[in-house]
């Protein structure tokens, strides 16, 4: 199959189903944490780059065809690039609610989330896992050298704005990088953005596969303790 991929096992979603719904590497960000490499096609614009028919062909198939006993836990928008950009992502959800009960996860940069129709869309799923790895102009650009132009402060208020709709559940993820965003000062700028947006839970990540660039290091255990301890018992370390 070309765009439906596992189930694989998840640290997170157990055996997770995987969808990617755009090509390789379109990503509206080029972090330097990527397990990818860097981004080859960096864009904010959204379109049908992959046809839902395509995609939702081979999820049918894929359940038509599953052995009994294969377990599925989660379908999952995930992939080797933003799946926000592609426009269908609506139709999509609502194509594969008429094929399965199983719960559908959207993991997103959030970047997208700043438009009024993307969160209406991703208001289908019934977990979103969006990315915050920093809430100042300068870590954000360091971390995830997005589209020009791109604030972070509009992510913060989309990733608010959505949260107030959304009837799911959202884990807010946070990818610590080795002096960018691990200080502790940091990491309390963190939490009271956090606060602000209200997610089920917030799930604090470090880079543990080769990076895009190599600098790239994960913060010492004593970092993720101390992250625990500022975000408390919603917190979740799932590196």
């Amino acid at each position: 199959m070309k765009y439906v991929y596992g189930p694989v096992r998840s640290r997170r979603l157990g055996f997770s189903l995987g969808i990617t719904t755009v090509p390789y590497k379109v990503c509206s960000f080029d972090c330097v944490y990527c397990q990818l490499s860097k981004t080859t096609n960096k864009t904010l614009e959204r379109r049908g780059y992959v046809d839902e028919k395509d995609i939702l062909a081979e999820v049918h198939t894929f359940f038509e065809n599953k052995p009994q006993g294969l377990k599925v836990d989660f379908i999952s928008f995930s992939g080797s690039g933003e799946p926000t950009l592609n426009s269908h992502l609506g139709s999509l959800i609502k194509g594969i609610r008429k094929i399965t009960d199983i719960p559908i996860v959207l993991i997103t940069n959030s970047s997208t989330l700043v438009e009024p129709l993307v969160r209406r869309q991703a208001a289908g799923v019934d977990l979103i896992i969006p990315s915050l790895d920093a809430v100042t102009q300068k870590e954000f650009e360091r971390i995830e050298r997005p589209v020009k132009g791109l604030k972070i402060n509009r992510i913060i208020d989309g990733l608010i704005a959505f949260k107030k709709i959304f009837k799911g559940r959202m884990w807010l993820e946070v990818m610590l990088v080795r002096g960018i965003n691990d200080s502790t000062d940091y990491l309390r700028k963190i939490k009271k953005v956090a606060d602000r947006i209200k997610p089920d839970r917030v799930q604090i990540n470090v880079p543990v596969r080769p990076p895009a660039e190599l600098w790239v290091k994960p913060p010492c255990p004593a970092v993720l303790k101390k992250a625990k301890e500022i975000f408390g018992e919603n917190c979740d370390i799932v590196c």
